[in-house]
């Protein structure tokens, strides 16, 4: 019956698909829930869309997609690129589940200058502005804070730029040589050694160096400093002189594989054999040189076949979502797979449409091009072996987790929760998210608990509960609710989690005398399972049982931050706790607060003129009012 079943919709889904026109479109797959699980595009709709629906042999992956489509949606589109366009925007905002998914643009580091100060200087930040190339330049994104912190480090170091916490042109004079500048680490602008003609020549190399070009900044440094020579300013002249001998090093280190004006980003990928993940690598140069790598891992529901069916979709819809999250796209981009002449077309187009400039993307057959995609190539293999490691640990974990606590069904989404206060003040409970045993950060939630002014655990933790479970919305029920705490803590949740028609196990995690993960804590008066023995389970929930610590402490000390930020601003004459909360909520920062300017301030609803000059002057140091 439940075969007769399926080849029914397959027909009804097959008829369907056979009356779409001809033409460029999205579609769209849902499940029974009327959940969307896929989005793609394609150049002819019917004939694309008929070929999930037919009676034939598909890949693995895409027959597990199919598997679970009650219905589609197509959205008619003028143009190929309209089509291309159409679907990325679908897949960021139903992020469907058979979909790659690209880690958001949000998270990415970005190296940031902001061309307006008076003395810029490189720093990190996870936000990509809107400011004009004249009021900031961004360089990134970057595959890790750690690499950019690496190379921020390395443009300071180089061409002597102030790593304190001085504010300048503002305390030019007004502070003392710090230890940089006595270890020859600094340019020395606190004292004034520095015009801001000089500082914003270096910066300009600097913009050389994050771009990639090594020799436009050394052409430019050996030209100040014969400059420098002539004109007999020899301290001028040394500076450029180390920074040179610097750049030399740094090219020294570089993994130098094209010629020298080479530009381009190299993407590989990778499909494991067992079927278990499939992998990308992306390899960027710049320079002629390896200027940063990176590499994503999929798991075996996301679609990421090479061909994909007709060829389209696969690794085309990757690259497609690879470059919506970068901001910056070379004239050149490698592939070490080959993809149908219309999807190299389509993509060339799309890309050069981002960029701003033509981009050419090509599968290189031989050369310094092949040799670097062979590299990309095994960037992706590695990438997928160790992907499938962790995989297979991790599953291993999860059935032995399930056997101790004598569970129904393996784990696959775990959710924990702890509660943490100040007093009866600033009463946080956390929620972290751990699926297929990974960290799931996207699904953390944070709740703001009402308190009476005295601290109650229970009666905390039981409301984020019920919080929970009364939105669906937040991710589907867990398979598993961890608690950081003891019987009390259990027998409070289990009533809850009975009230709200929801079957889900319910253990606490109790530590000992030295505060390290002893035991979990059923259901049942006096149950008890010890962990210690069994090594990969008790690091598994030690380190959910420190996450959702961590993640619920900080939430605390932000809220309370904000208070303590609040507070001070009612130092200010004409400034209540409203007031306060309203600067605050505007600016969401205390620095960013700094940097602005009264007329800035004042623009807050409510804020007069008179009160953002009194907050103004309160913030930069002179006598609040």
């Amino acid at each position: 019956m439940e075969n007769e079943g399926r080849e029914a919709r397959r027909q009804r889904l097959f008829r369907t698909a056979s009356m779409l026109p001809l033409c460029p479109g999205v579609y769209i797959m849902r499940d029974k829930a009327g959940r969307v699980i896929y989005v793609g595009k394609s150049r002819a709709l019917r004939s694309r869309v008929s070929q999930y629906f037919a009676n034939t042999q598909h890949a693995v992956k895409t027959a597990r997609m199919v598997s679970g489509v009650e219905s589609f949606d197509t959205i008619i589109c003028g143009t190929e690129i309209e089509a291309l366009t159409l679907e990325n925007a679908l897949i960021k905002q139903y992020e469907p589940k058979y979909n790659i998914k690209l880690k958001d643009a949000k998270s990415y580091p970005y190296i940031k200058l902001r061309l307006t100060d008076d003395f810029p200087r490189p720093e990190m930040t996870r936000r990509r502005g809107s400011e004009s190339s004249r009021e900031a330049v961004y360089f990134g994104p970057y595959s890790s804070a750690g690499a950019v912190r690496d190379i921020i480090s390395s443009v300071e170091r180089i061409f002597r730029l102030p790593a304190c916490g001085h504010e300048f042109p503002r305390n030019i004079g007004r502070v003392g040589s710090c230890v940089y500048d006595q270890m020859g680490r600094c340019v020395g602008i606190c004292r004034g050694n520095v015009t801001s003609e000089e500082y914003k020549n270096l910066i300009r190399d600097v913009i050389n160096v994050l771009r990639g070009d090594i020799s436009a900044a050394k052409a430019d440094l050996e030209a100040r400093m014969g400059k420098y020579a002539e004109d007999e300013n020899f301290e001028a002249a040394a500076r450029c002189r180390d920074s040179i001998a610097a750049l030399g090093r740094l090219k020294e280190r570089q993994h130098v594989v094209a010629s020298p004006d080479t530009e381009r980003d190299v993407i590989a990928y990778y499909a494991d054999p067992e079927g278990i993940c499939s992998s990308a690598a992306l390899v960027v140069i710049r320079g002629g040189a390896v200027a940063d790598k990176q590499t994503f891992e999929f798991g075996a529901a996301q679609l990421m076949d090479e061909n994909g069916i007709s060829g389209e979709g696969g690794l085309a819809e990757f690259i497609t979502m690879l470059y919506s999250h970068r901001e910056y796209i070379p004239h050149e981009v490698l592939t070490a797979f080959s993809l149908e002449d219309g999807e190299v077309g389509l993509l060339s187009e799309f890309l050069t449409e981002r960029a701003g400039h033509r981009v050419t993307v090509r599968m290189p057959e031989r050369g310094e091009g092949r040799k670097v995609a062979e590299m990309a190539e095994e960037n992706a293999r590695v990438a997928a072996e160790q992907y499938k490691s962790r995989q297979k640990r991790d599953t291993a974990t999860s059935a032995k987790l399930a056997s101790l606590l004598s569970l129904e069904v393996v784990p696959e989404r775990i959710e924990c929760y702890d509660i943490s206060n100040l007093g009866g003040e600033h009463i946080t409970a956390g929620m972290i998210v751990c699926e297929g045993g990974k960290l799931k950060k996207s699904d953390y939630r944070l709740f703001k608990i009402e308190g009476n002014g005295a601290p109650d655990d229970y009666g905390a933790m039981a409301e984020a509960i019920r919080r929970r479970l009364g939105h669906g919305e937040w991710g589907p029920l867990p398979d598993l609710i961890l608690l950081d705490g003891g019987a009390g803590h259990v027998s409070t949740i289990r009533r809850v989690v009975d009230e709200a028609g929801a079957d889900v196990p319910v253990f606490g995690m109790v530590k000992d005398d030295f505060h390290k993960t002893r035991a979990l804590i059923g259901e049942h008066e006096g149950e008890e399972i010890g962990i210690a023995r069994e090594q990969a389970v008790f690091q598994f929930i030690y380190r959910l049982q420190e996450e959702v610590h961590r993640f619920t402490i900080s939430g605390m000390k932000r809220a309370k931050s904000k208070t303590l930020k609040r507070s001070s601003l009612t130092a200010v004459r004409g400034i209540g706790e409203a007031k306060a909360r309203a600067v605050m909520s505007h600016f969401g920062t205390l620095s960013r607060l700094r940097e602005a300017g009264a007329e800035e301030i004042s623009a807050v609803r409510g804020v007069s003129r008179q009160n953002a000059e009194d907050i103004y002057e309160f913030l930069h140091g002179k006598e609040g009012k």
